[in-house]
């Protein structure tokens, strides 16, 4: 029997020993189901195109919708199965089983990561890394989100407390990443990416060096902090002699890897693929020193690798404590690099001490401090003073340089 539904009817209808239906007579099919407890759902009844029997979905219980919504979405539901459109309960069914970013991520790390480190695609400290970014950034935002639900809103919604941070355009990295794998295993559309075009911040490539006194003064406060965190320091100072990446390369370093006659490290994962490193005599007297309590040279209290997070808020604390503003860990790195540049370290070798496939990088270090760029800007400097005091200025020809 149908009966124009009303909000009050539902309100007021009994529950039985059995559940029971009210149909609408205004929407054919949509009904309210209610149970012996009492609890009451919105149903649709309806019947496929070249199908003999009904089938019946819920649409929603009815304290958590109105009645002119659920006959809006039962209206909708009608068209679609007229139209010849996908089943309405297939279609549930597909959202309520459809991966959130969450299980996207979970998925990443248990089937796209393991093969990207094993192919050396991928290093564990980045993975490292984008758990970090997920667990504190991305998951908190969009983790219960649909997959397929996301769009470019909600990553701009998501990067925007970042803005001005370094970590702004890490994070839509990862995002980007994550959705193009999505793509990949067909569970988004290609090219649906919702964070491809949103804008990246400018990064201004950074040139803080640690001057000698700058140094003097951090190996001061080093020596203080040693009694309290002996592993943090020397992973500190292995990192201010070398140049190695401290994240990657010091604190992933294996007492397998050394090899003390010959004073080299073998480093078999880094950013640029296995890589042997000579040591210098600093940095091989400093782990010399430290017990071998674990695998790892620098250990977290002799069960695990050192975690890069804990160095780097004891290195804050250090250069707090030495007076130095605007220092970061990277920083001990260019410091090493931009000296042996000084020194007049060829372009190759420095490439070499980066650990860099090309000489990019090395080429902007000699350039930016090397002594020909120093010659010339004397030269052209003189030149130009001189013809402001109203002398002839003559330029002269500057000597040839060798090239590094």
């Amino acid at each position: 029997m149908r009966i124009m539904l009303t909000e009050h009817r539902i309100r007021e209808a009994e529950p039985q020993a059995k559940p029971w239906f009210m149909w609408d007579a205004k929407i054919t099919g949509l009904g309210v189901k209610i149970n012996p407890k009492g609890s009451t759902l919105y149903v649709l009844q309806y019947r496929m195109p070249g199908q003999s029997r009904d089938r019946r979905i819920t649409l929603g219980r009815t304290s958590e919708m109105s009645l002119q919504q659920a006959r809006h979405r039962a209206a909708a539901d009608l068209v679609a199965i007229r139209n010849g459109e996908e089943d309405p309960a297939t279609r549930r069914t597909q959202v309520r089983e459809a991966p959130t970013v969450a299980d996207l991520w979970e998925r990443f790390m248990n089937e796209y990561a393991p093969k990207r480190v094993a192919n050396g695609r991928m290093t564990a400290s980045t993975l490292e890394t984008y758990g970090q970014q997920m667990t504190k950034h991305v998951l908190p935002a969009i983790g219960r989100m649909l997959v397929t639900d996301v769009v470019r809103g909600d990553v701009e919604a998501l990067v925007a407390p970042l803005v001005g941070t370094v970590v702004h355009n890490r994070v839509l990295a990862l995002v980007s990443r994550l959705f193009t794998v999505a793509e990949h295993w067909q569970i988004r559309g290609q090219r649906t990416n919702p964070a491809r075009g949103i804008e990246r911040a400018l990064e201004e490539p950074r040139d803080r060096v640690l001057s000698p006194a700058e140094l003097a003064s951090l190996a001061a406060v080093l020596h203080d902090f040693e009694g309290h965190a002996p592993r943090d320091i020397a992973a500190i100072r292995v990192a201010a002699v070398t140049g190695l990446r401290i994240q990657s390369e010091v604190l992933a370093m294996r007492w397998e890897h050394l090899d003390f006659e010959s004073g080299r490290l073998i480093m078999p994962s880094t950013k640029t693929g296995r890589r042997t490193h000579d040591l210098p005599t600093a940095a091989l007297q400093i782990i010399r020193d430290l017990p071998r309590s674990h695998e790892w040279v620098f250990t977290c209290d002799g069960h695990a690798k050192r975690h890069y997070a804990r160095v780097r808020i004891k290195f804050k604390r250090i250069v707090k404590a030495a007076g130095l503003e605007n220092v970061r860990l990277h920083d001990l790195r260019r410091t090493v690099m931009t000296n042996a540049a000084m020194a007049g370290v060829g372009t190759h070798v420095l490439r070499d001490l980066l650990g860099h496939k090309t000489t990019t990088m090395a080429d902007r270090y000699v350039r930016s401090v090397g002594s020909p760029v120093r010659d010339a800007r004397e030269q052209v400097g003189s030149t130009i003073a001189a013809m402001m005091e109203g002398k002839s200025g003559e330029v002269v020809p500057l000597r040839q340089q060798p090239r590094p």
